[in-house]
């Protein structure tokens, strides 16, 4: 409990503030150039709001670990901001595997599954993304609810209480934690691995040029900051899920060891899931220090509002003012801000 009170407020807090600055700053620079939107363009909107939306969430949490009486919102706003972080951790997967699978076929097969022509598609795309972490998330909006736990004082906790619901909680917990780490981790996983995997042997063996190599290289540290802040968490909630199922010969063997090792193991997921969250602040960051043409709409942006900016860094835009596209004979990707 010490260890939550210090720790999460903190963090939580400058993640908040990092987060809400950077994600703003990409919005507006979406929303100014929104008559050139790409396809990538419209997925990464997407993904900022999610990242908004988990983002507002945190000064709940911080509050709960900083208080003496727990979470102190009742038992509805547990639910909502339970479900927020869900449907943002699905969300954030699943629109980056779209990306990704739009940039293989792009690349690798020369096709376009996205285009500007097919808009329908993309917003339908995306839709659908929400509606399935929706869907997700269900587990939340049935098993959160404000607890009491006697435990730690008779604090009040937002955490699933699946005793509230049926005596054999263990099944409910296994198959909620499943659901969790195959549809929302490791299927997803597979299809990034698998299609940039595919785009770096290609990129390897044709000349693709090198505004190409810079797109890959931004989206792919997207994908790559992504494992890193997420695959802690859910290496750490496996072992846990693991945990479940000889928590029986664990409480009769050494009850001393048992506590020492869950104490330790729910710090662990307090620090993962810290860095989880920490996620959201760190896209636009990726924007803006690896994505040459997202600097260089921010700069055209603040010489139209007058700023005067002196830069050592001279931005070529894409050769002539053709719309030749960065990917294929399609321009739909050429005007991607996040490229």
């Amino acid at each position: 409990m010490h260890f939550e009170a210090v720790f999460i407020p903190v963090l939580y807090y400058l993640a908040l503030v990092v987060g809400l600055l950077g994600n703003g700053l990409l919005l507006w620079v979406l929303v100014k150039r929104r008559r050139d939107w790409s396809v990538t363009d419209t997925f990464i909107l997407h993904l900022a709001v999610a990242d908004t939306l988990l983002l507002v969430t945190l000064p709940f949490w911080a509050a709960q670990s900083a208080q003496e009486k727990g979470w102190s919102f009742g038992t509805p706003m547990c639910k909502i901001i339970g479900a927020i972080f869900t449907i943002n951790f699905y969300c954030g997967i699943f629109l980056l595997a779209c990306i990704s699978l739009d940039r293989y076929l792009s690349i690798v097969h020369a096709a376009q599954m996205f285009s500007r022509r097919k808009a329908w598609l993309v917003h339908s795309s995306c839709l659908s993304v929400w509606l399935l972490s929706l869907l997700l998330s269900i587990p939340d909006w049935v098993f959160l609810r404000a607890h009491e736990d006697d435990r730690r004082g008779n604090r009040i906790e937002c955490i699933r209480d699946y005793h509230h619901f049926s005596q054999s909680t263990t099944e409910w917990r296994l198959g909620s934690r499943l659901l969790y780490h195959i549809v929302g981790f490791l299927l997803p996983s597979a299809v990034l691995i698998f299609c940039y995997t595919s785009i770096l042997l290609q990129l390897q063996r044709g000349s693709q040029g090198l505004q190409k190599q810079r797109a890959v290289r931004v989206i792919l540290a997207l994908v790559v900051v992504f494992f890193l802040c997420w695959t802690p968490y859910n290496i750490t909630l496996m072992v846990d899920t693991m945990g479940v199922q000889q928590s029986n010969i664990s409480l009769s063997s050494d009850n001393n060891l048992t506590c020492r090792s869950r104490s330790s193991l729910e710090k662990a997921i307090t620090v993962t899931s810290t860095l989880g969250y920490i996620h959201c602040s760190l896209n636009p960051v990726l924007y803006a220090f690896v994505g040459v043409k997202f600097r260089r709409q921010l700069l055209d942006i603040l010489r139209s509002l007058g700023c005067r900016m002196k830069s050592s860094v001279k931005f070529q835009s894409p050769a002539g003012s053709r719309k030749s596209s960065l990917w294929s004979e399609s321009g739909d990707t050429s005007n991607s801000i996040a490229i």
